[in-house]
């Protein structure tokens, strides 16, 4: 082992990730060709990366309207007091339809990234949402085209639920 902490970051990593982010299903020996390093020692650094936290995970990123959500929208979420966002975590946890949250700064306390169904669809989840009992108010913008078609965001990474199944309006 050479001198290095193992968990060090370097050139070599942030080519690995540059390749694996353009394209998961790239193979460590075209990565190795195109760096300079072996498949082996590819797959090796790809292994210490997901060890350490750098690389969380691999997934596909499908046409959301393939997977049955046609409707996309911003919430801007508005709390009453200060919402701890381990709170936050759990209602965003318990919707299916949510697809990101954060906090953030500025007037809201969190927004939300919501994919839905349909229109109606996202106003059984508006409305769920609005039931938590800390939650003050919340606005809305309906996402109307990606400007950025290839961004992560534009893409889906779980089917809708079915009319009437597997959302959280089942069990409230």
């Amino acid at each position: 082992m050479n001198s290095r902490s193992s968990s060090a970051f370097d050139e070599l990593d942030r080519k690995i990730i540059t390749a694996l982010m353009a394209n998961a299903r790239t193979s460590f020996a075209e990565i190795g060709t195109a760096i300079g390093l072996s498949a082996t020692a590819v797959k090796r650094r790809v292994d210490r990366l997901r060890e350490t936290g750098v690389i969380t995970g691999f997934t596909a990123t499908v046409k959301p309207s393939a997977l049955g959500w046609r409707t996309e929208a911003y919430v801007e979420v508005y709390c009453e007091g200060a919402a701890p966002p381990r709170r936050l975590a759990e209602v965003v946890r318990d919707y299916p339809e949510i697809t990101a949250g954060m906090t953030v700064t500025g007037g809201a306390d969190a927004l939300l990234h919501v994919r839905a169904r349909d229109v109606e669809h996202f106003e059984e989840v508006l409305e769920r949402i609005r039931q938590e009992p800390f939650i003050r108010k919340t606005i809305s913008v309906m996402v109307l085209s990606h400007l950025l078609p290839e961004s992560p965001e534009a893409g889906a990474t779980h089917p809708a639920p079915e009319e009437g199944r597997g959302g959280a309006s089942d069990v409230r």
